[in-house]
């Protein structure tokens, strides 16, 4: 029986595990203090950092946004790349989920395709280890200074 036509099928425990690194990455990143309207920026290099803000802080969760901040020679370039993803944290189940990338909002766990935005399959799962990699990258070569709104 081939296998090559058969439909996605998304593998709960991986997104789990994902999800489970993506919460300890962004602990990591917010250092234990996330205030509503903080932003945290991260300085890769001259041209690239990413801004960290908390948007909500509840009892059980936090909403977070993360955004690519390109500039060169003074030209912000984030009007035309504009990788951004906003993320929930679940305190209770010590997990963070990409809930809106590049403002598509709530994710499907699985896409046919083709499909008419061009999702893949995976979508939600390589979404969110693309945010594994992300915050990795700022905890390795970012410098952060911390601004209140």
């Amino acid at each position: 029986m081939s296998t090559v036509n058969a439909p996605y099928r998304p593998k709960l425990s991986t997104l789990m595990t994902i999800c489970e690194v993506n919460y300890m990455l962004l602990l990591r990143l917010l250092a234990g203090k996330e205030q509503q309207g903080e932003s945290r920026h991260f300085f890769i290099s001259d041209f690239l950092s990413f801004e960290l803000t908390v948007n909500e802080v509840t009892r059980y969760t936090s909403l977070v946004t993360i955004k690519q901040v390109a500039t060169i020679n003074g030209v912000d370039l984030s009007i035309f790349l504009r990788p951004k993803m906003v993320i929930r944290l679940y305190h209770d189940a010590r997990m963070a989920e990409v809930v809106s990338n590049q403002d598509v909002r709530q994710i499907k766990p699985r896409y046919d395709y083709p499909n008419k935005r061009m999702h893949l399959p995976d979508e939600k799962e390589q979404i969110n280890q693309f945010l594994t990699e992300w915050l990795q990258l700022s905890l390795q070569l970012g410098q952060s200074h911390v601004a209140l709104s």
